[in-house]
């Protein structure tokens, strides 16, 4: 039977209309495991649904579907949901013209908007930002960096979203959606505006990147485990499922595949019964939960077994830094 596997970054809410880099931190990183609330800005605006069922939005009876990436209207580009909103109210009637992205090609699609008691509309719901939870993996006190979720947030198509930045903000875990067989869990916190813990700027399929506020995440810091050091056996996972607080809990390395895709180099199973008793296992919400052995940072958890909560898999910490343009800037000797 094909294993069902999760990646969690958990979406909160849409916006309508090498090896090297190990070599180059000596003094190692601060292993963090805190959750934080990720708004990241999208490198443009996406189709998220229409306003009614039966094909007659202005919108969708020109072509266009959920998930398109609509880069340009009548030439003009498009990098928020605002800016398209003032677009379609300056058309007056006027058909525009849709430039947009679907499956990798480029399409294009007259739209004709229509007048309401509100303005005129084109009958279609977009979003231009993400919000959701996620746990921060690792700070580099010496450069400011900071690695996060081990794995990408992903558009509608499987692919890693392209963005302009982003914000990682204050959040308090409120309560936690315990993972059952079939159903993975979730841990449920509030994600609005608040206080700025540090800056995103990369999204990659091993994880998100940016530069954290001074003296956010201070900490004694833990060297990388090389691949040739992590065994299987015992293991921790710092994570963040209550409240604000960090715990340190038992898990296992069951097996390791180096050669296998980055976010499944590490199957972990989680021993700690405080957590299994609260979340059952994985959930949603710790995907970039850092892996602790023999007092080294191995990695990073990214996915949970949907038929078996209590087991998932994880990232190495190297293939997370080797993803990143800003590490490998910091560490240009690391290159």
């Amino acid at each position: 039977m094909r294993r069902r596997l999760f990646a969690f970054f958990t979406i909160i809410s849409l916006f309508p209309l090498l090896w090297a880099p190990v070599a180059a931190q000596s003094e190692g990183l601060v292993p963090v495991g805190r959750t934080v609330g990720l708004e990241l800005q999208m490198d443009g605006v996406y189709v998220v649904k229409f306003d009614s069922d039966d094909g007659t939005s202005p919108a969708e009876a020109a072509g266009l579907q959920v998930g398109d990436r609509i880069r340009a209207v009548d030439g003009a580009p498009m990098h928020r949901a605002e800016e398209l909103r003032q677009r379609v109210e300056a058309s007056r009637g006027e058909a525009l013209l849709f430039l947009v992205e679907r499956d990798g090609k480029a399409l294009s699609f007259p739209v004709l908007p229509v007048s309401e008691p509100g303005g005129w509309r084109i009958g279609v719901y977009v979003r231009d930002r993400i919000r959701g939870l996620g746990t921060v993996t690792f700070f580099d006190p010496g450069s400011g960096l900071f690695g996060a979720l081990g794995h990408g947030v992903n558009d509608s198509s499987g692919a890693c979203l392209s963005i302009l930045g982003g914000l990682a903000t204050e959040t308090e875990i409120a309560s936690v959606r315990k993972g059952i067989s079939g159903t993975p869990g979730a841990l449920q916190g509030g994600v609005q505006p608040g206080p700025c813990l540090g800056r995103v700027e990369e999204n990659t399929p091993r994880g998100i990147f940016g530069t954290a506020e001074e003296g956010i995440w201070d900490g004694d810091c833990l060297p990388v485990a090389a691949r040739e050091e992590i065994t299987t056996g015992p293991a921790e996972i710092w994570c963040n499922v209550e409240g604000r607080e960090i715990r340190h809990y038992t898990a296992e390395i069951e097996a390791l595949s180096f050669e296998a895709e980055p976010g499944k180099n590490l199957r972990i199973r989680i021993t700690d019964e405080a957590l299994l008793a609260k979340t059952g296992g994985i959930v949603q919400g710790m995907s970039g939960s850092p892996i602790i052995q023999n007092g080294k940072l191995v990695g990073a958890v990214t996915h949970v077994l949907v038929r078996d909560p209590t087991r998932g898999y994880g990232i190495l910490l190297e293939n997370m830094l080797e993803a990143s343009r800003l590490w490998n800037q910091a560490c240009p000797e690391a290159a």
